[in-house]
């Protein structure tokens, strides 16, 4: 019988499967340098790596997604999650960024049911307001991903290489595995799950993405995802090569915004079910837009020091964890029994937009910060602009 509950523990187990990204994209950011030299890679070259990533990902969650809504969860989710196992063990005894770059796009694809399953599971089982309050504590479970991969990340490559590195991503995989096997219930009767082909899952997509409120949260979601994309992608470059911090010390500066999400994703559980999603999520975008004008004045000034860093990226992601989770609810609280066609669509938007924005940072070389600073502050004035927009059309 399907139960009709979350419980702690299970709300735990879909957290730590919804941090499937962070751990898979922070845990080697402090070795791309290090895979650079191996692999015979430039900077633009080895954020290739994290962009088939994301491309993977994306598409992963356009089609695991609606294949949940017509098989149900668990089949989806344990197959797919044991090739992103197999694909992590492999990445390990990569001999080129060529097989690199295609093993990674692999990951993102397998991978990607540890968020878009995670989400319409939690969903299932929640009801009106409880939804967001559900998705904020999936987040902050999924926000000790980005806080604890870095600094893991960070000690390893101090101490061994990446391929190390690569090794605990690998164990962090199969346990993921073996928690989707033995833990996570089938959320979705027999009775609600769609029938039908390609035909009926266009006709899915089509009218979530007519459905004005719907694309508003999506859009929310994703730009402000996209903001904070741009420092992932770049920081490891301006912390290391820009602000000349080790391996290590970077790592924990990391972990310092991880933290911000964290407790974006805590308060938010309790204060959104009683102010409205609507609220919260315009206070996380102007926290986003706030903190990337800073980091584009003190960027283009030249006056970024560690310090201002990390107050920056502590202020964007805390404002990442609230915009995304209230957005989310928004979006999902629109789709009805097709919700694991509209978590893919807010997934997939999301890794496509961090797809985008990833190589773009590395284009202006590894020695400047502004590029950076400029592409967030354009991501964070669209989710202004996709904010007001939802709130307006609920």
């Amino acid at each position: 019988m399907t139960p009709r509950r979350l419980t702690p523990w299970l709300l735990a187990t879909l957290g730590f499967l919804a941090a499937v990204g962070p751990f898979a994209t922070d845990m080697y950011l402090a070795s791309f340098t290090e895979i650079a030299r191996d692999l015979g890679g430039t900077a633009a070259s080895v954020q290739l790596t994290l962009t088939a990533f994301l491309l993977g990902i994306g598409a992963g969650q356009l089609v695991l997604g609606p294949v949940s809504d017509r098989r149900g969860r668990r089949p989806v989710l344990v197959t797919a999650l044991a090739v992103f196992a197999a694909s992590s063990i492999a990445l390990v005894f990569s001999p080129s960024l060529p097989v690199f770059i295609a093993l990674r796009l692999v990951q993102g694809f397998s991978g990607a049911a540890g968020i878009v399953v995670s989400r319409a599971v939690a969903v299932d089982l929640s009801t009106g307001d409880t939804a967001v309050r559900a998705l904020s504590l999936m987040a902050m479970v999924g926000g000790l991903g980005p806080l604890l991969a870095p600094p893991i990340g960070g000690a390893i490559a101090e101490l061994a290489n990446w391929q190390v590195v690569l090794g605990v991503l690998a164990a962090i995989a199969v346990v993921m595995l073996v928690l989707a096997a033995f833990v996570v219930p089938e959320s979705l009767p027999p009775a609600q799950r769609h029938t039908g082909g390609f035909a009926a899952l266009a006709g899915r997509f089509r009218a979530l993405l007519t459905d004005r409120a719907f694309v508003g949260g999506m859009l929310a979601f994703a730009t402000g995802f996209g903001a904070m994309m741009a420092y992932i992608a770049a920081s490891p470059f301006v912390g290391q090569v820009v602000l000349r911090m080790s391996p290590f010390a970077y790592a924990l500066a990391f972990a310092a915004g991880a933290i911000a999400l964290v407790l974006s994703n805590s308060l938010n559980a309790r204060i959104a079910p009683k102010v409205g999603p609507g609220r919260m999520l315009v206070i996380g975008v102007v926290m986003i837009a706030a903190s990337a004008l800073a980091l584009t004045v003190l960027a283009s000034t030249a006056t970024l020091q560690i310090a201002s860093f990390i107050v920056c990226a502590f202020v964007l992601t805390g404002g990442t964890g609230f915009t995304m989770s209230n957005a989310s609810a928004l979006a999902l609280a629109r789709a009805d029994e097709a919700r694991g066609s509209g978590a893919a669509l807010l997934g997939a938007s999301q890794f496509l937009v961090g797809a985008v924005v990833s190589p773009l940072v590395g284009l202006w070389g590894e020695h400047t910060a502004v590029p950076m600073a400029v592409i967030a502050l354009a991501f964070a004035v669209l989710a202004l602009a996709a904010a007001a927009w939802t709130v307006r059309t609920r």
